[in-house]
């Protein structure tokens, strides 16, 4: 479903599960961070009603997320640490379209948005198939099943406010792009390391 180019090694989980801590709190942020995106693109398309409505939703379901893996931090006796880079993110963004019309840098935000909810999608999965905590395995389970969704979203929400942009030939060269760019992470205890 996700068609991305280049499977996580499942051998990241493990890695992942030798230092829960700082997973947690690296996907604690990318949470927050997800929930600033959809706020941002409320602030810079205020003129889509339909965006706006689904981007507050997203927004709020975002800082839930947040909520509940703080809630996890908690429960194992951690403390949500500082804000992470997200080197993998900051890659993903040098792809986006920073000339062309309005709504061209509006629908590359949409699908730079739907690229990382979909490795999101893949990596929650990776973890919940292999790491040894059931717990966890059941929240990224869970969680899983909400990335694919926010992935789905994104790309129909492309394909419905583009004005002229090949949405399916643009996805496919960000999914080339991700590639190359996933090539080199899968080796830190973070949820895009």
């Amino acid at each position: 479903m996700l068609r991305l180019k280049l499977p996580t090694d499942p051998r990241w989980a493990k890695l992942v599960e030798t230092n829960i801590q700082e997973v947690l709190t690296d996907h604690a942020w990318c949470e927050q961070k997800a929930a600033s995106n959809a706020i941002s693109i409320v602030v810079q398309n205020s003129e889509y009603p339909d965006l706006v409505t689904e981007m507050l939703k997203l927004a709020q379901e975002e800082l839930e997320h947040f909520e509940m893996v703080h809630e996890k931090i908690k429960a194992r006796g951690f403390k949500l640490g500082l804000e992470r880079k997200d080197s993998y993110v900051n890659e993903l963004y040098k792809f986006m379209i920073s000339g062309g019309s309005r709504n061209q840098r509006l629908i590359d935000r949409l699908l730079f948005s739907a690229m990382i909810e979909a490795r999101s999608c893949e990596r929650f999965k990776v973890l919940s198939d292999n790491i040894d905590d059931e717990e966890l395995a059941e929240f990224y389970r869970e969680l899983m099943i909400s990335e694919a969704g926010h992935y789905t979203l994104f790309l129909r929400l492309a394909k419905e406010l583009t004005e002229g942009t090949d949405v399916d030939q643009r996805w496919k060269e960000w999914l080339e792009y991700e590639a190359d760019v996933i090539k080199n992470y899968g080796k830190e205890e973070t949820i895009h390391g």
